[in-house]
């Protein structure tokens, strides 16, 4: 496991669950045997289970699995959480209908990121979903020390890439897709920046 990957064990310290994000990217879709990659503390786990999912989340970070697995418990929930790491993913092909990937891949190498799409390709039967979200590049946050091409590492030894829609295309081969970008004005002291995000709905063909 890299340097960058091994950051994330000591990235979460504190157990307040913050709740979730819209889950409306994924439509009508309420059961299913679902993968939360890189599911952190459980912030979508948790809401993604309560909507009707059979839910298994991974992640690198002890600390984050231990605080998913507290409030799963608290809320009675049978939520799986294995410590595992999407580029090298320990379950077989054709596991699960859906895969749920929100804020993950953009803290990858490319050569990386590209091994974590074919793992997914390779765990969904035909059919199969998956949903993802990204930063894009212009993003309020790009910036700092550059080591690949819209790839920068912060101080903490995490990455950040931010990406565009037709990088984001040409990764998905073997998949169908559709992308959509979402940009909001901030405003701090009075100056306007831009959150810029991207989001995936694709399937596997």
């Amino acid at each position: 496991m890299t340097g960058h990957i091994k950051a994330w064990k000591s990235e979460y310290r504190s157990s307040i669950w913050k709740g979730h994000y819209s889950l409306n990217l994924l439509g009508s879709i309420r059961k299913g045997r679902l993968l939360d990659a890189g599911c952190g503390s459980g912030k979508y786990s948790i809401p993604l289970q309560m909507r009707g999912f059979e839910v298994i989340g991974i992640d690198v970070s002890p600390h984050a699995l231990a605080m998913a697995a507290k409030d799963s418990k608290m809320r009675q929930l049978d939520i799986k959480f294995l410590a595992a790491d999407i580029c090298h993913l320990p379950l077989k092909g054709g596991s699960f209908d859906v895969i749920w990937c929100y804020g993950v891949i953009q803290h990858l190498l490319l050569d990386e990121r590209e091994l974590a799409i074919r793992e997914f390709r390779q765990i969904l039967p035909r059919g199969g979903k998956l949903f993802l979200e990204v930063m894009g590049e212009e993003d309020m946050r790009y910036g700092g020390s550059e080591i690949e091409h819209n790839t920068f590492k912060r101080k903490n030894g995490i990455i950040y890439h931010y990406f565009n829609k037709d990088e984001l295309k040409g990764l998905f081969e073997g998949f169908s897709c559709r992308i959509e970008e979402s940009r909001k004005e901030k405003r701090f002291d009075g100056i306007v920046y831009i959150r810029h995000m991207i989001s995936v709905a694709a399937e596997r063909m």
